[in-house]
């Protein structure tokens, strides 16, 4: 079933989501509202399960076989776990940017283009190719050598290649797992602006250990923790500069000022 474009209030809201892998209780009972066109940063420490919750919103956890998801993600109001949904389509709408850049073995062009070709675009490849890289603040370090391989570029480069990966099956949200981790501080910083470039756009959805990070980024933060059996839960949620002047939580606060985690 093709899920339609609605005007729902939220880019994508959780109601009682937990996650199992076999008989560990991953996460529990999760309810967040992600505001559309907006950034949302999902912060914690070590294994409170923000990786887990990202990967819900477009079902790659299904490619775990012990996992199982209880509760419902909505996404243009429809719950994308109903047996009748394809995941294959949530991901073409939800895209995805991982920790570590991981251009496909082929050229800088066909990284782009690839996503388009099997969901098979009609239109112009080669504009799309570049209104991509463009979106994605690549094109002019790119536009002379697009045949050459995506892993002939630095990090940085790769990881604004995958996002134009990702941009050019023109997706409603962009998941991204710690996507600077693995790059110098000025490649970081030049992601940090695509976001905010993004964001006029798409949603954006950002795993990030670094709180400098989240506090520059974000315009909403969901700052998850640990219960002492290891599940991870959502502590508290709300506007980033709340978050980081005026928790609720003294957990919360205690986590951004560093006494743990």
């Amino acid at each position: 079933m093709n899920i339609q474009t609605t005007a729902a209030t939220y880019a994508i809201e959780t109601r009682n989501l937990n996650v199992y892998y076999g008989d560990f209780h991953a996460v529990k009972d999760v309810n967040l509202r992600i505001h559309k066109n907006k950034i949302t940063a999902l912060i914690g420490p070590s294994g409170c399960g923000k990786s887990t919750v990202l990967r819900c919103f477009n079902r790659m956890n299904d490619l775990i076989p012990s996992a199982r998801i209880e509760g419902d993600v909505l996404f243009h109001g429809k719950n994308i776990y109903d047996p009748d949904v394809d995941p294959v389509q949530v991901r073409r709408r939800i895209g995805m940017v991982f920790q570590k850049p991981n251009p496909f073995p082929k050229s800088i062009y066909d990284n782009v283009a690839w996503g388009a070709k099997i969901n098979g675009f009609k239109g112009d490849l080669d504009a799309l190719v570049q209104e991509s890289l463009e979106r994605a603040a690549l094109w002019n370090e790119v536009k002379d050598k697009l045949d050459a391989s995506g892993y002939s570029l630095s990090g940085g480069q790769q990881q604004r290649l995958c996002i134009a990966r990702a941009l050019a099956v023109k997706p409603d949200i962009i998941l991204m797992d710690e996507p600077t981790s693995a790059l110098d501080p000025i490649a970081s910083l030049r992601i940090e602006e695509l976001m905010w470039e993004l964001a006029q756009d798409v949603t954006i959805i950002v795993v990030t250990h670094n709180m400098q990070q989240a506090a520059r980024v974000s315009d909403y933060t969901a700052f998850f923790t640990v219960t002492p059996d290891r599940t991870g839960y959502m502590e508290e949620f709300g506007e980033t500069p709340q978050i980081f002047t005026t928790p609720a939580s003294k957990i919360t606060e205690d986590y951004i000022t560093g006494r743990f985690g």
